[in-house]
């Protein structure tokens, strides 16, 4: 099977586990342990905010509650109400956000008798804190990045930190995960910045503020090690396993994009050390459960503990489809008491797998700047081979300003590494998303890119290789030729059904004898005369001197269109259209827009006046939606060019807007 969720049901029935499971969560995680539930005949509760009322784990659960209004501190973090829908519900077990606090989880099985599906609170408590992580590790032997390893009272400690270190140095959230609360300084300025936002950032994610600095490793790669491990039972069980590795290096604000198993990078002597010595700390701390090992890599195979992830992660289903184990499985039979069943002589690789994270965001800002809205339309490639979704969401759903901005995480696997990235190049051909911006051009552009391809990555990969950020895919001669002659046939396809009604000629007794469109293609800058021939079902289409033809089924009410051009197949999507003849069109990830007249009405439109662009030099206009939780200046202030004018925070991200000439408030 693809990955170990599709495993036989009759797998999961051998086991007695528990009755009931509350799902303290949302979005795909919530959904990904409800799927495993079910095939282990253990009912779901799935708690949720008033938002949220409709959402896909709601759906899916057996029992629903809700448990305040949408902000998460009023909600998913509502450890009062959470209580309640416990003692409620009768759940026997309960599966967390991790943003929970340890005090929470000590009251919970100290009073409910509830089992929680994770660790213990020692092993989050500790592992949660960066802090008491690191002194923990170097207690282990495990390889650590230097710094100091207490907490940073101030900005002006953290800026006598920072130069005892060393520039540049990493700004860090104890507390934190996920990219959030985190800034590289390179200078005492950004340091002081990086202590503002990067305190601010964390008391409003994680409920603490405390921070520490680290050397910052320049251009790493990031890797880490699944652990899975049981606590010493009273038969004296005392297993532990490393699972392999998972590539993490491409990432855009400390945070992942795309994310392999197993690496290019490691041989088997660097894989060995670096899962005993996250063996060797899981059992320092007497870790029971599955878990993250986190490690940066320099370019000579030296590696050094960054942190350990106290839950299943995001990135989990590329080590389950190499391993062939369900890692949520896992977690629940070693909360029952279960052993592990596998020995490490046990654990596989097969194969390669790959996961592209799908955002809400707007790839052609800054990388990713989340965006908001309705999925009019949603429509995920399972019809492509070894491909698995990962999503809580569906057509109809809600992105908003409260939550992570993920649509879904998709997986694609094969036998080798060019098996799996062209099944993720099809993949992302396929997939359907309207209604909000999404980041699938910038996932197609980063797998084919040679250095992507060829493994040689690291965490500075897309500033690198977009230093001007990123501008789409470019677009070859004979790509662009592609692109004029499907959208030119896809206009003259048009032009055809519109002259019949179900099937038949609107007006029997006019028949058209036209066999060729001279048309004029706008494409950016240039325009360009494309001559369209029919010949049978397909298009003979002349562009710049030279011959295509293109073959379709020209399905016009089906978002994806399989296009044949000159014996290559091509998936696009026609994502918009007007009747001015603009249109935009999904070809090769990346939307462009086009503009399809006649050659008359081309004429003609030379004519028509251009409408001005808006002039917003004097207006500071947030990129993004969110909320403002700092205003720097007030009304007649003067401020110069760069200077911060407020702070939006925006799905718990905080960021500076400033002003982008000099003149007065």
């Amino acid at each position: 099977s693809l990955c170990s969720v599709h495993i036989s049901r009759s797998l999961f029935f051998s086991l007695q586990t528990f009755e009931k499971l509350l799902i303290a969560n949302r979005g795909e995680i919530a959904c990904r342990v409800i799927k495993t539930c079910k095939k282990m005949g253990i009912k779901t509760v799935a708690i949720h905010s008033d938002v949220d009322a409709n959402a896909v784990h709601v759906k899916m659960a057996d029992e629903s509650v809700c448990v305040g209004p949408a902000p998460t501190s009023k909600s998913y973090l509502n450890m009062d109400a959470i209580m309640e829908v416990i003692r409620k519900t009768r759940a026997q077990a309960v599966s967390l956000n991790e943003s929970i606090c340890c005090s929470f989880l000590l009251s919970l099985q100290a009073s409910e008798g509830v089992t929680f599906i994770g660790p213990d609170t020692h092993a989050i408590q500790a592992m949660g804190d960066k802090i008491e992580s690191k002194l923990l590790a170097k207690n282990a032997k495990v390889n650590t990045i230097p710094g100091f390893d207490g907490v940073v009272k101030d900005a002006d400690e953290a800026v006598r930190i920072a130069r005892e270190i060393g520039y540049p140095v990493m700004i860090k959230a104890s507390a934190g995960g996920g990219g959030k609360g985190m800034r590289i300084a390179w200078d005492d300025e950004e340091t002081r910045e990086g202590f503002r936002f990067s305190s601010q950032e964390a008391a409003s994610s994680f409920g603490d503020d405390r921070l520490l600095i680290e050397k910052f490793i320049d251009n790493p790669r990031h890797i880490e090690i699944q652990v899975c491990t049981t606590i010493i039972l009273a038969d004296k069980h005392g297993n532990a396993l490393w699972l392999n590795e998972r590539e993490c290096s491409i990432q855009r604000r400390n945070q992942k994009v795309v994310e392999e198993a197993p690496s290019t990078f490691l041989d088997p002597e660097t894989r060995r050390a670096m899962g005993e010595q996250a063996v060797a700390l899981a059992k320092a701390v007497k870790y029971s459960s599955a878990g993250t090992v986190e490690f940066l890599v320099d370019s000579s195979k030296n590696f050094y503990f960054l942190e350990m992830n106290t839950r299943l992660q995001v990135e989990h289903p590329v080590t389950e489809c190499i391993t062939g184990l369900d890692l949520v499985q896992e977690m629940i039979r070693v909360a029952k008491g279960y052993p592990l069943r596998h020995k490490q002589a046990d654990i596989p690789i097969n194969g390669w797998a790959v996961e592209c994270r799908v955002y809400a965001e707007d790839p052609y800002k800054s990388f990713g700047l989340p965006s908001i809205g309705k999925l009019s339309q949603y429509q995920e490639p399972l019809h492509v081979p070894s491909v698995r979704v990962d999503s809580g969401i569906q057509q109809g759903s809600d992105i908003s300003i409260y939550y992570d901005p993920m649509i879904s995480k998709l997986i694609t696997y094969g036998c080798n590494r060019a098996e799996a990235l062209k099944r993720m190049e099809e993949a992302l051909d396929n997939y359907v998303i309207r209604g909000v911006a999404h980041n699938i051009s910038l996932l197609r552009e980063v797998i084919i890119h040679p250095r992507f391809v060829q493994g040689d990555i690291s965490t500075k990969f897309l500033p690198e290789v977009y230093p001007d950020g990123f501008k789409g895919h470019k677009l070859t001669d004979l790509e662009r030729r592609e692109l004029l002659a499907t959208a030119a046939s896809l206009y003259v396809a048009e032009q055809l059904r519109s002259q019949r009604f179900l099937g038949t000629p609107r007006i029997p007794i006019a028949k058209s004898k036209r066999r060729r469109w001279e048309l004029s293609v706008r494409l950016g800058d240039g325009i360009y005369p494309v001559a369209v021939s029919k010949d049978g079902t397909s298009f003979s289409v002349e562009v710049d001197g030279m011959k295509l033809n293109v073959t379709s089924e020209w399905n016009l009410a089906s978002p994806l269109l399989s296009v044949t051009i000159d014996g290559t197949q091509r998936t696009i999507q026609r994502i918009s259209r007007n009747a001015s003849g603009e249109t935009s069109i999904q070809f090769l990830g990346t939307v462009y827009k086009l503009q399809i007249l006649t050659k008359v009405a081309a004429e003609l439109s030379k004519y028509m006046p251009e409408k001005a662009e808006e002039d917003t030099s004097s207006i500071l206009r947030s990129p993004m939606p969110g909320a403002v939780v700092a205003v720097s200046v007030k009304p007649g202030d003067m401020v110069s060019e760069g200077q911060e004018i407020c702070v939006i925070e925006a799905m718990k991200m905080q960021n500076s807007m400033i002003a982008a000439k000099t003149g007065k408030v």
